[in-house]
């Protein structure tokens, strides 16, 4: 063990250090975080000649500049000043939240520094700076006084040597550092140098400048794979360009990091541009997020490229802009303006200018030519620029293509104000994930093993893909070349490459011990608190609490915001509320979040906030009050509509009951409350999870022998098999059910099961029984027993039959019925104004118009349906919504449109485990199929919906299915004829069978067409 400040050998007993006197600190637990970060190192060259014959007062005065200049450029680039070293810093990139980009920040961060020092005027102060990528531990060190988080490792150390062999002015880099930030900045290898303390010579690199490239150039540059799949996207997009020719279309394309937003949409624009559209291009930058109008400014530019490379522009288009609005753009361009109307006018005055110059500009280019506007990594961009993107984004200009890319959590406020779709990236499947990897490592199937382990790994991140492939091949784990790559040794764990590992390091300043409490009651409460609730839950001394928020203040640790309604206190870096937060031991943590949960009970304005209460309950592990407030929560949400919020609310609440000492009570609830909990995981398409509900009530209720919830459980059971069981067993469930529940006296649960019956009779292609047990559902729900399940007002199943009803009359070709059914349920969808209620009467409105040979109705109502399913994530009509759209596109001739819409139906479907949709999706998807011209894809389809129709017991289906088959079979021979025919008349004998009277008449058309024309060529 060595002395922290003179390094010497000292016993690991000992208090002090014999040679220097300095006290001794002690690491407690040392194993605390492993993490990947990028430090900076920077100091003035030769401090102490500099200080050395000035008074204490003269020498903070010489260096301070040095050191504010330091700080500013750290925290520009987002980076955290760990440590001040008297005449230099410590600074960490990659905290308080991981960032993929922590290198290039830490690159950028330390040629704007250097700059800094420079251009103070100060010849004599000099900087120089070491930079190094790598994994640190963050730990707590003990002394006599207090104790800090520090870092430790090898990582700073090397950063500390590079710091120490750079020159005056001068960047020194690691290989680690400079292979994440290569492309973002131009980098001299300066050969290998050794450095005090390392045995062996290291790469050493040195910055010579920012680079000129874009991240997308830096992205595309560093790739090896191909672009793959995104076949659902690329179809929304077509949908959204062909709409722009009545006025502009906003699109947003989000996703996480990696997932490959850039590469889609560049991929898109490029055939955008074949097809003669102009490009105007810019990207948000993480480094210029802090520079006013950086995003602006790059788009204007763009324009003035697109200007001077069209020679169908007479003129250029700013001539047409007022005097202001051209000082507007010179002053985004930062062109020198000498005109005294830009400098008089106010603040607020010169943005207005800015965004109606921009606005007019990027108007004018489309008013000439179909114009595509991409704007990528938006959760980049500066605070002015956003401003005036909405604004573009919100014009009304008919050929403009607004294109937009964001990760998720840097989502504008201001999408839906103009009224911009928004299409969500996911990774990619299987089958393109294994795609890109033959691409990159080759089509051998010796790999295939390490193939799937990859696509496990990686979740299908293309990205993460390429990222793990390039770690094998620079470790010489696979050898070879890019497309031909050969493993030559076993691979344990595949590891997370460095390029994707975002990090969080920091440590705290040495506070008091009261000062820590007030700390960690503001990180329980979150980023912002209020200074109030703070003063409550501390429960310390006004005067010493004001001390404490003053030096906390002062400290930079917990700023105090001042404001009219009330004082608020504020973390000034995320970092430090999560290393506060973290560093609390468990029982800590629970007792400072129980006494903010006693807080906010105490007070009124918190009451009604559930959140917040299961929130600080959940985390003071206080089980009953976490159930109750996950419960009131997830109410709260299905009321607003939030499905997937409430979903987890009330898993919250079943894993909070769970934990809680187990009794019949305890039981009880758990039953009513995975009940409660079944129409959000219905409405969020988590059919699975749905079913699974069921299957733990009917256990639960079986232990206590609770027949009323057994009959409960199973009724949602016997609704879960018409998604994922067969019509068979959903039949057989169905009418067990309703018999129980009729024996068990309870109203409300044999409603549901009647119309749980009726749907399992529908899809298996009853419909004559189907519609005669809607009506039984219907006739309660309208009468005295107008009850349902507990959870589910009685109009939402009302309308549910109503729809089904109006389903069955439809397909039986018994329209007035049908239509009177389809007004009973837009009434109630308009009586209670639900989301949900709205979609299922537009499902069931879209489908009586599609019977009534209507189409272009019936998707002008299903697509209402359908946007308002996606928006609210009402996942389970997403499917079947899209689906029947895709047929009213058919119907009109619109194939092109129809077969993107029923590919997304039929995907959407498998996702949510919707059999009869799958089905269904494919049928029309063979049909649209067969009428672009391929003609053996459509038959190889409808034979496979066919014999899975007729294998599960689908005979609805499999009628459509072998009238499909007829439809796009050729009667070009007589093999081909006698296929036909047989087709037909199967489908004739199922729908005769079934009542579906439109399908058979179709059918008989068309045979006796056939046999018609054969007796007259005859």
């Amino acid at each position: 063990m060595h002395c922290f400040a003179c390094q010497s050998a000292i016993n690991p007993d000992d208090s002090w250090c014999s040679k220097c006197g300095a006290a001794v600190r002690q690491r407690v637990d040392p194993d605390s975080e492993r993490r990947f970060v990028t430090i900076l190192r920077a100091d003035v060259i030769d401090s102490t000649g500099l200080v050395a014959d000035l008074e204490p007062e003269e020498a903070v005065s010489r260096l301070e500049p040095a050191l504010a200049a330091m700080r500013a450029a750290v925290r520009q680039f987002g980076g955290i000043v760990s440590k001040e070293l008297g005449d230099g810093l410590a600074a960490v990139f990659g905290a308080p939240i991981a960032d993929d980009n922590h290198a290039p920040l830490a690159c950028h961060a330390a040629i704007e520094l250097v700059r800094r020092v420079s251009s103070l005027g100060d010849p004599g102060l000099q900087v120089r700076v070491g930079l190094h990528s790598g994994h640190v531990v963050a730990y707590m060190v003990a002394s006599e006084f207090s104790k800090v988080y520090e870092i430790g490792g090898a990582a700073q150390h090397l950063a500390a040597r590079l710091e120490a062999a750079a020159e005056a002015n001068q960047i020194f880099v690691s290989e680690a550092c400079q292979k994440l930030a290569d492309g973002h900045v131009r980098f001299e290898f300066l050969g290998r140098k050794a450095l005090r303390g390392f045995g062996e010579p290291l790469p050493v690199y040195r910055i010579m400048g920012a680079s000129d490239l874009s991240s997308w150039r830096v992205r595309r540059a560093r790739s090896v794979s191909r672009f793959v799949d995104r076949t659902t996207e690329r179809a929304l997009l077509w949908r959204a360009v062909e709409r722009i020719s009545a006025s502009r279309q906003t699109v947003l394309l989000i996703g996480d990091a990696g997932i490959g937003k850039s590469r889609l949409a560049h991929e898109f624009v490029q055939d955008l541009r074949t097809g003669g559209w102009r490009l105007l291009d810019t990207e948000c930058s993480p480094n210029l997020q802090g520079a006013s109008f950086s995003t602006l400014k790059r788009l204007l530019l763009s324009l003035l490229e697109a200007v001077a490379k069209d020679p169908d522009l007479m003129e250029d288009p700013r001539e047409r802009l007022s005097a202001i609005h051209r000082l507007a753009i010179d002053s985004v361009l930062d062109v020198p303006i000498s005109d005294s109307r830009w400098s008089e006018l106010e603040p607020y005055a010169r943005g207005r200018a800015i965004s109606e110059a921009s606005c007019a500009f990027v108007e004018s280019m489309a008013r000439h030519r179909r114009t595509v506007l991409l704007i990528e990594d938006l959760h980049w961009v500066d605070r002015a620029s956003d401003a005036v993107i909405a604004a573009i984004a919100s014009l009304q200009a008919p050929n403009l293509f607004v294109f937009l890319t964001t990760r998720p959590n840097g989502m504008p406020d201001w999408i839906a104000r103009c009224h911009a779709e928004v299409i969500a990236m996911r990774p990619l499947d299987d089958d393109s994930g294994r795609a890109m990897l033959a691409d990159m490592l080759g089509a051998s199937l010796a790999d295939a093993d390490l193939k799937n382990r990859i696509i496990s790994h990686t979740a299908n991140v293309p990205l993460f893909i390429e990222e793990v492939c390039r770690g094998l091949k620079d470790d010489g784990t696979l050898r070879g070349q890019w497309g031909d790559l050969a493993l030559v040794r076993p691979i344990e764990e595949l590891g997370i490459p460095s390029s994707i590992q975002g990090v969080i390091a920091a440590r705290l300043d040495r506070v008091s011990r009261q000062q820590r409490m007030v700390l960690q009651v503001a990180a329980a409460l979150g980023p912002r608190s209020s200074e109030a609730v703070v003063r409550r839950v501390a429960e310390l001394p006004e005067d010493t609490l004001q001390d404490c928020l003053g030096s906390l203040d002062r400290a930079e640790l917990l700023v105090r915001i001042d404001s009219d309604l009330e004082s608020s206190l504020e973390f000034r870096h995320e970092m430090v509320r999560q290393v506060t937060y973290e560093s609390m031991i468990e029982k800590v943590r629970e007792s400072v979040h129980a006494r903010v949960l006693s807080a906010f009970e105490s007070d009124e304005t918190w009451r009604d906030d559930p959140d917040t209460l299961c929130y600080h309950a959940l985390r003071a592990k206080d089980w009953p009050k976490a159930f109750n407030y996950g419960r009131s929560a997830a109410q709260k949400c299905l009321v607003r509509s939030a499905y997937a919020d409430a979903v987890d609310y009330f898993r919250t609440a079943m894993s909070s009951l769970d934990k809680t000492p187990p009794t019949d009570l305890r039981e009880t609830n758990a039953i009513d409350l995975r009940m409660e909990a079944r129409m959000a995981f219905i409405w969020s398409g988590r059919v699975a999870e749905w079913i699974d509900l069921g299957k733990e009530a009917d256990q639960r209720a079986s232990k206590i022998d609770d027949v009323g919830r057994k009959v409960a459980a199973m009724t949602v059971m016997a609704g879960g098999q018409n998604f994922y069981g067969t019509p068979t067993e959903a039949v057989l469930l169905g009418e067990e059910v309703v018999g129980l529940a009729e024996k068990s006296g309870n109203p409300g649960w044999r409603n549901l099961a009647l119309y749980n019956l009726g749907q399992a009779y529908f899809l298996a292609g009853r419909y004559r029984e189907a519609e005669q047990t809607f009506a039984r559902g219907r006739a309660h729900l309208m009468g005295s027993e107008a009850i349902a399940p507990f959870g589910t007002p009685p109009k939402y199943t009302l309308l549910l039959c109503c729809m089904m009803k109006s389903f069955t009359h439809t397909v039986m070709g018994e329209l007035d019925a049908a239509e009177q059914l389809q007004r009973e349920a837009a009434a109630i969808a308009k009586e209670t104004g639900r989301p949900y209620d709205r979609v299922a009467a537009a499902y069931s409105g879209g489908w009586l118009k599609l019977g009534q040979n209507d189409p272009a109705a019936a998707a002008a109502i299903l697509e209402d349906g359908f946007v308002l399913a996606q928006k609210h994530g009402i996942r389970l009509f997403v499917p079947v919504l899209a689906c029947h759209l895709g047929i009213a596109y058919l119907e009109q001739g619109l194939f092109d449109r129809a077969r993107g819409m029923l590919t997304e139906a039929r995907e959407e479907a498998r996702g949510v485990g919707y059999t009869s949709a799958v089905l269904r999706s494919s049928i029309y998807l063979a049909l649209a199929t067969h009428r672009l011209g391929d003609v053996r894809a459509a038959q190889n389809m409808l034979r496979e919906a066919r014999n899975t129709a007729r294998q599960q017991g689908f005979s609805g289906l499999e009628a459509e299915a072998l009238f499909g088959e007829a439809v796009v079979t050729p009667p070009s021979d007589a093999a081909n004829k006698a296929a036909i025919l047989v087709a037909l008349r199967g489908a004739i004998a199922i729908a005769s069978e079934s009542g579906a009277l439109p399908l058979r008449q179709k059918a008989e058309a068309m045979l006796n067409e056939m046999v018609a024309r054969d007796d007259r060529l005859s």
